[in-house]
């Protein structure tokens, strides 16, 4: 399978994309992200990978993050990805990362690092664990990025900054030893756009909410997503249509229209005459559709742990035989002494 997947990669543009076995995702994630890893593996060929390295830069309890790699990988098997046609992988089992991370440390600048907003705004919030790690993850996200000489990498808004450094990155080192990396490009799909808090609509949704209603799991019980919405934050106005100053229903207008691809002006129709009683539950309904098939192939998946580890190891084996090309074509245009044959 190994080289089936390498001579594929051959043939397509290229795209990486990672994620943090940080909880489960939460329905924004999905709308705006995962729903649509599975249209990019149709078009390109794609590395996808669950990004524990990049999460101990916050204290990890062990036997919780084992737990959160394995159920991350299973949810990106569970939404349709092909083990037998992407490369799907656990960062950490891949070693060349971490080290190629620590060569692009050296390429990179001191002031490109400090400049970085994510080390600020997790500075101010973990101010007890302001490690070394937290300092340099661009660089570790440069070398994911560059091992895999992805063409393309789909990024929202807070990610546009790693990309570009790491698009600066890969160009010094070009520009001092020759053609080694492609310099990767944004991919940007059409989303579900923001999808906000149920609770506070002018923030973006997350799983980190101290509020536990304010989001939707990918793997929330119908029953709980149900209660969820009914709850959610809407206006005195009592007429469901898309206008300023109404977040809290355009939020949800956007949610039902991704799940049923609606537009604005039908869902306004569709409800003319209603009262937002029947809307949040219309939406609510959409939304356990949607996430239904997800949550039943999950379900199956990470029953079946003999299936789960061996995508595991053939991932990993996978992403160690194509990244591995690219440290060694790094490693010898540096000077590193390698052994011949």
């Amino acid at each position: 399978m190994a080289d089936k997947i390498a001579a594929n990669n051959e043939k397509k543009q290229k795209v990486l994309s990672l994620i943090q076995p940080s909880g489960t995702p939460t329905l924004g994630n999905y709308l705006g992200a995962l729903k649509n890893w599975k249209d990019i593996a149709e078009q390109y060929d794609c590395a996808f990978g669950v990004a524990d390295l990049h999460s101990i830069t916050v204290r990890q309890e062990p036997a919780k993050l084992r737990e959160q790699v394995r159920n991350m990988y299973a949810l990106l098997l569970a939404i349709n990805l092909d083990p037998e046609k992407n490369i799907i992988f656990i960062q950490s089992q891949v070693p060349t990362h971490a080290q190629l991370a620590w060569i692009l440390n050296c390429y990179t600048q001191f002031g490109e690092m400090s400049r970085m907003t994510q080390f600020k705004d997790k500075s101010k919030t973990h101010t007890d664990n302001i490690n070394v790690g937290l300092f340099a993850y661009p660089a570790l996200m440069a070398a994911d990025i560059l091992l895999y000489q992805a063409n393309f990498v789909p990024v929202g808004a807070d990610q546009k900054q790693h990309l570009e450094i790491t698009r600066d990155i890969a160009e010094r080192f070009n520009g001092l030893y020759g053609p080694t990396f492609v310099v990767p490009e944004p991919l940007i799909m059409e989303t579900g756009g923001k999808i906000m808090s149920l609770q506070e609509p002018t923030k973006k949704m997350s799983k980190s909410d101290s509020n536990p209603k304010s989001f939707i799991s990918m793997l929330d019980k119908p029953d709980m997503v149900m209660r969820k919405f009914k709850s959610a934050v809407t206006d005195s106005d009592a007429k469901v249509e898309f206008k300023k100053g109404k977040d809290g229903v355009n939020n949800l207008m956007g949610i039902y229209s991704c799940c049923t691809g609606k537009t604005y002006d039908e869902i306004t129709a569709e409800f003319e005459g209603k009262g937002y009683g029947d809307f949040k539950v219309a939406v609510a309904e959409s939304v356990i559709e949607e996430l239904r098939p997800v949550q039943e192939s999950f379900e199956k998946i990470i029953k079946e742990r003999a299936y789960l580890e061996d995508c595991m190891k053939n991932g990993a084996e996978i992403a160690t035989k194509i990244s591995q090309r690219t440290l060694d074509k790094v490693m010898k245009k540096i000077g590193f002494y390698q052994f011949k044959g």
